[in-house]
């Protein structure tokens, strides 16, 4: 398919699923065909030349808002593009827009937005699901193909999870290779820019070419780190076939029977290919959501005191935003456009950080971090560049690294513990209902490590009920920096993957 018809299906798709609310704002029509008809003419210029890329509305851009679907930003548009969009743009990308979320990057359904929820639908078109959150509206714009790719952000799971709801390739780079310049904030130490596409080459196509140090974000792996980083995996030993890890503390009660099914269908698979399946135990990983809820609301409420309506964004009416004259400067500013979620972190952030809780709860969910990373470091036979002295001095081989037979190259686990729920069944879930579907993608999220979920289909379509898309998400987790492995591995699943069905 041509550059130009290829962006007029996504043009059309756009319209036709309008009632999905994947976009909070869209790019104009003919300034997307004629960058098209342009890419056409100049084809082979970059690697992503007339490519429509989505933009999750949590980051950057200048020529459309960015409002991270809360209210206090819905006017909002920034002086600048975010490092990634920059990216984009310099090798051929066109912004298709910008997608919904919930707000801020707080949710686990992309229902928390000032825009409305997001939706997908059933095989039959029919029964509207949850699209997954944060980047919910990046996910289902892939999926009904309104664009080629997505960028998303994820910080507990929030590309990994909508793409697991909506059949899509989601991938999670390890923490410091994607810049995080122009993109707006939830908890430092955990976002990650992401991407979600329909199959893993389109995304290791994209995340090549954002892949780059950025001198403009304090987070960005540095240039001697990077190539620290890829000496070390030049160096150490790599055995094939791989090695697989099955994390035991994964196969929890609350699994659905069809992920079962379909995570022993894929591990079958990928033994019949020849490579070898080894049990290992992550025991801190039980503690990893309870630690994350804690750790991420602290960062959120310190990120989101900037949000007053004095420098940017919305200010309701009034000399002080108040009728009272008693009243805080930026109460009623805040109390009015930020959502029910968002105040809720707020709250269970500030109070981690005060004086009487940090001790209990901050610093003690600090060294849960500690530990879930621990846990990873002892189960992967590449050791962890970033912790790990004696790389400067030795290649490391297997006996340096305490490997033998204990250790294994990736995980390999369900994304999440259920297939997708229907919008209308979230109406009866708390709040705590919505943070478990979290389990499974925020322990590496705490460590920093490469993850994607890939796409498999069913092993047992008939159980997967209202919440079928015909597919589960399955999760390959790898050590920091190992992201072409896990590229690799996910590719795997998405070959064999076709078999199950």
């Amino acid at each position: 398919m041509s550059l130009l018809r290829e962006a007029q299906k996504c043009i059309a798709n756009q319209a036709a699923r309008k009632n999905l609310n994947a976009f909070i704002n869209l790019a104009k029509k003919p300034a997307l065909l004629r960058q098209a008809e342009d890419a056409k003419i100049s084809s082979g210029r970059g690697a992503l030349t007339g490519k429509l890329i989505a933009v999750k509305d949590n980051i950057c851009t200048s020529d459309l808002p960015t409002t991270a679907a809360s209210g206090i930003l819905k006017s909002f548009t920034s002086p600048y593009d975010a490092t990634v969009v920059q990216k984009v743009r310099e090798v051929g990308g066109i912004v298709a827009g910008k997608t919904n979320l919930d707000e801020f990057g707080m949710g686990s359904h992309s229902t928390h937005s000032f825009f409305g929820a997001v939706k997908h639908v059933t095989d039959d078109g029919i029964t509207a699901l949850s699209a997954g959150g944060s980047s919910g509206g990046s996910a289902v714009a892939v999926a009904t193909e309104q664009c080629w790719a997505a960028l998303g952000t994820d910080t507990g799971g929030s590309v990994r999870l909508p793409a697991a709801y909506t059949g899509v390739v989601g991938f999670k780079p390890s923490y410091g290779l994607l810049s995080r310049w122009g993109v707006i904030a939830y908890a430092n130490s955990l976002d990650t820019v992401g991407i979600l596409a329909r199959d893993t080459q389109s995304a290791r196509k994209l995340f090549t070419a954002l892949n780059a140090h950025d001198p403009q974000d304090p987070t960005s792996l540095r240039p001697s780190t990077r190539a620290r980083l890829s000496s070390v995996l030049v160096r150490t030993p790599r055995k094939h076939p791989l090695r697989i890890g099955i994390p035991i503390e994964y196969n929890i009660t609350e699994l659905h029977p069809t992920v079962h099914a379909t995570w022993i269908a894929t591990l079958r698979l990928l033994a019949q290919h020849g490579h070898t399946l080894k049990p290992v135990y992550l025991p801190t990983t039980q503690h990893a959501l309870s630690a994350y809820y804690i750790l991420a609301p602290a960062e959120a409420s310190s990120n989101l005191a900037k949000y007053d309506g004095v420098r940017y964004g919305s200010r309701v009416p009034g000399p002080d935003g108040s009728p009272s004259t008693n009243s805080v400067l930026f109460a009623a500013t805040r109390g009015a456009g930020f959502g029910p979620e968002v105040k809720r972190r707020i709250l269970l952030g500030t109070y981690t950080l005060s004086a009487e809780a940090i001790d209990n709860y901050f610093i003690q969910a600090q060294k849960v971090r500690r530990l879930v990373q621990a846990d990873f470091d002892n189960t992967f036979r590449l050791p962890n560049v970033l912790l790990d002295p004696i790389l400067d001095k030795a290649t490391p081989t297997e006996s340096d690294n305490d490997g033998g037979e204990n250790r294994v190259d990736v995980l390999v686990c369900p994304t999440a513990p259920t297939l997708p729920p229907t919008l209308a069944s979230l109406q009866l879930q708390s709040p705590v209902d919505a943070y478990m579907n979290d389990v499974f993608t925020v322990p590496a999220s705490l460590a920093g490590l490469p993850a994607v979920s890939v796409p498999v289909w069913m092993k047992d379509q008939a159980s997967g009920g209202a919440g079928s898309v015909g597919t589960v998400g399955i999760q390959v987790i790898a050590q920091f920096g190992d992201d072409e492995l896990v590229l690799d591995v996910a590719r795997m699943i998405e070959e064999a993957g076709r078999q199950i069905l």
